[in-house]
C-alpha cells in the first residue's frame, strides 16, 4: 500500500483539496472573530479592498489556476508517453513517484479549490446580511497564487531536465542500489537475529533441501510477485511444524494454482488433512502479487529497467548506441555492488535454530545475465557496445569472488564469439580482443593500466 500511494499521482493532490477545503471554511470564520479595526498594524498587511474587488481577485485567481492545472496535466502527459515510448514503459513509476510533480499539482488544485471556498463567504450589503470580506483569507489567496507562479516556473526546469536520459539513467541507478542496500547484507556480515537470516558460505551450506515428497505450494492468484510476507510465512509453518520454501524470487510472474515452492514436514510426519489445506492457503495469502514489478523486494528491477533502456536505444527505429552504453555504465555499477552483497537464500530460524522459511534470491550469475544478453544480442554490431560490455565485465570481475567467476567467464566468451562473429576494421577487432584480455587479468586480480 505505501508503494502503491507513492507512486500514484493523486493522493498528494487529494490530500491538497482537502486541507484547502478545511482552511476555506475555517479561516473565514476566524476573519469574522478578529476586529480588525482595533489591531491597524495588523490590518495594513492584509487585503483592503471591498468586496467587489475581493471577488475580483478571488475569480482571477480561480480561473487561472484552473487553466494552469490543465497545462500542468498536459505536460505531465505528454513526458510519460515520450519516457513509454522513448525509453522504457518501466520508467514510468519514477515519474509518477517524482515529489516535484505531486507537490505542484497539489498546490495548484488546493489554490484553486481554497478560493472557491473563500469566494462564497465573500459578502456584499442587501437586505438581510452584512457586508463581509474575509480580509486574512483573500490575501491567503493571493500568497497561494504567487506561490504558485513560482512552483510553475520551477516546474518547467525540472520537467526540462527530468526527461534527460542521463537523469533519468541516475534516478533508476539510485532506486535500484537504495533497494539493494536495503535488502541484502553484506558479504560476510553478521546477519543474524532470532528468526532472522544468516549470510555467507556456512548459510548456504544450510539451506535444506526439499524432500522428494515434499508438497506444492500453489500460488493464490495470478500476477507479478510484489512482496513475501515473512511474518505470516514463519507464523504458518511454526504452527503446521514445517519448512516452508519459496523458490520464486520477486519479480517472477506467477500462475494461480502453480506451485510457487514447496513445504515439508520438519519432523519428517505427514500433514493431517487440515493441518495441509490450512498451511495451503495460509502460504498463499503470504505472497502479494500485482498487475507490474515493485521494487518493494525486487532486487533485479533496477537492472530490468536499465537493460530496458539500453535495449530500446539499440533497436532501428531509435539507434542511439550512446544512450546504451549509459545505461551499460549504471548496469555494471549495480552489479559490482551486488556482488558484494549476500544473494545467498535468506534463512528464517525458530527459537530453536531451527531453518522454518527459505527464501530464494536471484543468483549474480542470473543478475549478470539479466544485464547482458540482450544488449549483446541487439547490439553485436556496435564496437562501442561490445567494448562497453567488455569493459562491464572486467569491472564485474574485479569485484567477484571465486565462485561468482564462472559467470563473468561465461559472458566473455559470449562476447569473444559476437566479435569473431563480425566484419571489423582490424583496429576495432585489436582493441576488443585487449579488452576481452583485460577481463582474464582482471579474473586473475590483475588490472594493467592503459598504455598512454
Amino acid at each position: 500500500m505505501r508503494d502503491a500511494l507513492r507512486t500514484q499521482l493523486w493522493p498528494l493532490p487529494a490530500l491538497g483539496v482537502v486541507l484547502a477545503v478545511a482552511a476555506g471554511v475555517g479561516l473565514p470564520r476566524l476573519d469574522m472573530r478578529i476586529p480588525y479595526e482595533d489591531r491597524p498594524a495588523l490590518a495594513e498587511y492584509l487585503f483592503e479592498g471591498g468586496p467587489a474587488a475581493a471577488r475580483a481577485v478571488l475569480e482571477a485567481i480561480a480561473g487561472s489556476l484552473i487553466s494552469v492545472t490543465a497545462l500542468t496535466f498536459s505536460l505531465t502527459v505528454v513526458t510519460l508517453q515520450l519516457a513509454s515510448s522513448q525509453f522504457s514503459p518501466r520508467l514510468l513509476r519514477t515519474f509518477n513517484q517524482d515529489r516535484y510533480v505531486q507537490t505542484t499539482l497539489a498546490l495548484f488544485l488546493a489554490t484553486f479549490t481554497y478560493t472557491l471556498t473563500v469566494l462564497r463567504t465573500v459578502r456584499t450589503e442587501a437586505a438581510g446580511q452584512r457586508m463581509f470580506v474575509p480580509q486574512m483569507s483573500v490575501t491567503l489567496a493571493f500568497v497561494l497564487a504567487l506561490a504558485s507562479v513560482f512552483a510553475l516556473v520551477v516546474f518547467l526546469s525540472h520537467l526540462a531536465s527530468k526527461i534527460r536520459v542521463e537523469i533519468m539513467l541516475r534516478d533508476v541507478h539510485a532506486g535500484a542500489d537504495a533497494t539493494v542496500r536495503r535488502l541484502l547484507k553484506e558479504s560476510g556480515s553478521d546477519s543474524g537475529s532470532g528468526s532472522g537470516s544468516g549470510s555467507g558460505a556456512a548459510e548456504r551450506a544450510a539451506v535444506p533441501r526439499p524432500p522428494s515428497g515434499a508438497l506444492p505450494l500453489p500460488a493464490g492468484a495470478s500476477g507479478f510477485l510484489a512482496a513475501v510476507n515473512e511474518k505470516k510465512l514463519f507464523a504458518a509453518a511454526v504452527e503446521a511444524d514445517a519448512v516452508v520454501l519459496i523458490d520464486r524470487c520477486a519479480g517472477s510472474s506467477l500462475i494461480a494454482g502453480t506451485p510457487a515452492g514447496a513445504v515439508w514436514p520438519l519432523t519428517g510426519e505427514p500433514f493431517a488433512p487440515d493441518t495441509r489445506h490450512r498451511l495451503i492457503e495460509r502460504t498463499a495469502a503470504a505472497l502479494a502479487t500485482g498487475s507490474e514489478r515493485t521494487p518493494e523486494q525486487d532486487v533485479a528491477f533496477g537492472l530490468r529497467q536499465l537493460t530496458d533502456v539500453a535495449v530500446k536505444a539499440l533497436s532501428p527505429g531509435i539507434n542511439d548506441p550512446t544512450t546504451a552504453v549509459h545505461a551499460l555504465s549504471h548496469s555494471s555499477a549495480l552489479l559490482c555492488e551486488l556482488a558484494r552483497r549476500d544473494l545467498s537464500p535468506r534463512l528464517l530460524r525458530d527459537g530453536h535454530g531451527h531453518v522454518r522459511v527459505v527464501l530464494r534470491r536471484p543468483t549474480l550469475a542470473e543478475l549478470l545475465h539479466l544485464a547482458v544478453a540482450q544488449p549483446l544480442r541487439h547490439g553485436a554490431a556496435e564496437p562501442a557496445v561490445l567494448a562497453r560490455l567488455c569493459m562491464l565485465l572486467r569491472e564485474l570481475a574485479w569485484h567477484s569472488t571465486p565462485e561468482q567467476r564462472p559467470a563473468v567467464v561465461g559472458h566473455l566468451e559470449r562476447v569473444r564469439a559476437a566479435v569473431a562473429a563480425l566484419e571489423l576494421h582490424p583496429d576495432d577487432r585489436a582493441d576488443l580482443a585487449d579488452l576481452a584480455d583485460s577481463v582474464d587479468q582482471a579474473l586473475t586480480g590483475h588490472w594493467l593500466p592503459a598504455a598512454p
